[in-house]
């Protein structure tokens, strides 16, 4: 029998847990998690920052003629990132 508890827990105290399934009011709730996920986790980034990887797939929704927009916010949020000023010392 594996234990996934520590697991979680190390990337949580490692800030690695990027996404979680939460419902309306931020709550990481069961019936908010749509494929059973371990702690709600949806989306997790590796120890050294550069690999990202998350069960939802955002770019199915970006179209209200596909069904939601949702999707568009995670996209508009990188982009804004990545064109907007850092702070001296920061890359």
């Amino acid at each position: 029998y594996y234990n996934f508890d520590d697991d979680v827990r190390t990337l949580d105290e490692n800030g690695q847990v990027l996404f979680r399934y939460v419902d309306a009011s931020g709550e990481a709730t069961a019936e908010a998690n749509p494929n059973g996920s371990i702690g709600n986790i949806a989306g997790i980034i590796s120890a050294e920052g550069n690999v990202l990887g998350m069960m939802p797939h955002p770019e199915r929704a970006v179209e209200e003629i596909i069904g939601s927009c949702d999707g568009l916010r995670l996209f508009e949020s990188v982009l804004n990132y990545c064109t907007s000023p850092k702070p001296v010392g920061r890359s």
